[in-house]
């Protein structure tokens, strides 16, 4: 009897988690998860997670993100500078025929790339301070609003390490736990990354060729329509219904929708596609814009209407002054 109740108690010492970090609740139920789904080594996870920081400056920052507390005017003013625009123009330069083989490849222009780059990371000069386990791991157990979320984008960077062979303590990326030049989620990371210059490694914090690649491939395959245009501004003409007013990003509203509830449609090119209707704070009182599809594209990079508005018209100013030096 006593051999048998050793053999018991030596069998829950193998199965269950040595400790229970105080700082990461349930993390031994995620632990079980990774090793009873996708086959990792019980005492490999332990030794990682042993390693990883709690950072209350992840909280904070999360807590306070520039969309949310940002009116238009003053968003806008963070990413559309003289400094974005000639940088964007330098790494066109510096990159034209990763770029050209992109927007060939995937139909997405070249300004649009090069202004989700600058955005982002201005051109890879911050791809972030945080070691992602820890940002990941911080949200994933220590930030209930989004804790599912982060969970399995967590799960998602421990098997990302293993299918590309990374460390999984050294990768750096944002306090949200995006990674590399374009800032992809891991998730985003094992789903629309490339090895788009072919060298059997899918690289997108030191290959600016992948990142270029990944970023058009993931625009493609969230519906970008190459050769169409992006937004428009409109005017309306009386006051707009309360529902119009809620920037649902995903179009919805036909032409004589828009047209009905009073707003202009002259600076639209011809068309039967349907619209978003787009409104942004400046200091005299909201502006209106109409989103087509290459608009929703862009959200779904990160959805945020003020997000792809930065990006659309970074490109605009990086084209132009591009097209100035050919």
């Amino acid at each position: 009897m006593k051999q048998v109740l050793l053999s018991i108690s030596v069998f829950f010492l193998c199965v269950l988690p040595v400790h229970a970090d105080k700082d990461l609740p349930d993390l031994p139920v995620f632990i079980d998860k990774m090793v009873t789904e996708h086959g990792f080594e019980r005492d490999e996870l332990e030794t990682v997670f042993a390693d990883v920081e709690v950072k209350d400056s992840i909280l904070k920052a999360i807590s306070r993100p520039a969309e949310r507390s940002k009116p238009w005017y003053e968003y806008r003013k963070i990413f559309i500078t003289d400094a974005r625009i000639n940088g964007g123009v330098a790494y066109w330069q510096q990159h034209k025929e990763a770029l050209a083989h992109a927007e060939a490849k995937y139909g997405v222009p070249a300004e649009i790339i090069v202004a989700i780059l600058g955005v982002e990371t201005r051109y890879g000069g911050n791809v972030g301070g945080f070691r992602v386990i820890d940002a990941l791991s911080t949200l994933a157990f220590r930030y209930p609003p989004r804790s599912p979320f982060f969970r399995s984008e967590l799960e998602h960077f421990l098997i990302l390490t293993r299918e590309e062979k990374m460390s999984q303590l050294d990768p750096v990326g944002s306090y949200a736990g995006a990674m590399g030049l374009g800032q992809f989620m891991p998730s985003s990371y094992r789903a629309y990354a490339v090895d788009f210059d072919a060298d059997g490694h899918r690289d997108i914090w030191n290959n600016h060729t992948d990142a270029i690649g990944s970023i058009a491939n993931y625009l493609k395959v969230h519906g970008w329509v190459p050769g169409k245009s992006i937004v428009h501004r409109t005017s309306a003409s009386k006051s707009l219904p309360e529902a119009m007013l809620d920037n649902t990003l995903k179009p919805s509203y036909s032409r004589e929708e828009l047209a009905v509830a009073g707003l202009s449609l002259n600076q639209l090119p011809a068309g039967n596609d349907v619209m978003s209707l787009v409104t942004l704070t400046q200091p005299e009182g909201e502006e209106y814009w109409l989103g087509r599809q290459n608009f929703y594209a862009i959200t779904r990079y990160n959805h945020s209407r003020m997000y792809a508005m930065a990006v659309t018209q970074l490109a605009q100013e990086i084209r132009q002054q591009f097209s100035e030096l050919q």
